[in-house]
């Protein structure tokens, strides 16, 4: 797993993808993820250690810089455990009594906060979504006990970023056990077994 992790987005294709080979070129980095995402943003993760992603880091975000196409970024020299495995794809059933869902404008931003409230509170990570099928907007998942999880809130409200915000915040107490199901899965669109109060199915996957 990389030391160090850092996550630029920027305007467009054109622009991410000359910062990105820029990137490469100047320092031995790992490239985790790239690609496009809504609304025709370019997302470019890559990782290494400290002085190697730092290096490259500084360098994307320079020339997004001097194209006026850098919309965020962040370098986590040491990014939390949880978080590094969310971004390269792991996700994990909600256990918690509580949950914590962040819709946050940039994705950088969300790493961010989630990186931030992951070292502070004692809350476990379910999702991080960096952008994919959610018009450009950032979502993550947190649980555990309802106070440490409402701690985690009002932690990222502050933790993004001056280049993010924080565009929605929802505390779910007492998860309903359907749901919990559900999200174990995660939470892009799909079928689900609806289930009437008296036990019977009226939708099958």
């Amino acid at each position: 797993m990389a030391r160090a992790l850092a996550l630029l987005e920027f305007g467009g294709p054109a622009i991410g993808l000359l910062a990105v080979d820029r990137m490469l070129k100047r320092s031995p980095v790992a490239l985790l993820r790239c690609g496009t995402v809504h609304p025709g943003r370019y997302l470019a993760l890559v990782g290494g250690t400290v002085a190697a992603t730092a290096e490259a880091h500084a360098e994307g975000g320079r020339v997004g810089a001097e194209h006026e196409a850098l919309v965020d970024e962040v370098l986590l020299s040491d990014p939390h455990p949880q978080l590094a495995a969310a971004v390269g794809g792991e996700r994990a059933a909600p256990a918690g009594e509580a949950l914590g869902v962040l819709e946050i404008s940039t994705s950088p931003g969300l790493l961010r906060a989630l990186d931030a409230v992951l070292k502070a509170v004692p809350v476990s990570l379910v999702e991080a979504r960096l952008a994919d099928d959610l018009g450009g907007r950032a979502l993550g998942i947190i649980d555990g006990l309802l106070p440490d999880v409402q701690a985690g809130l009002d932690l990222a409200l502050t933790s993004c970023g001056p280049c993010a915000r924080v565009l929605a915040a929802s505390l779910l107490p007492r998860l309903d056990e359907t749901l919990r199901d559900v999200l174990a899965s995660g939470t892009a669109f799909q079928a689900c077994a609806a289930v009437e109060p008296d036990g019977a199915e009226i939708l099958e996957d």
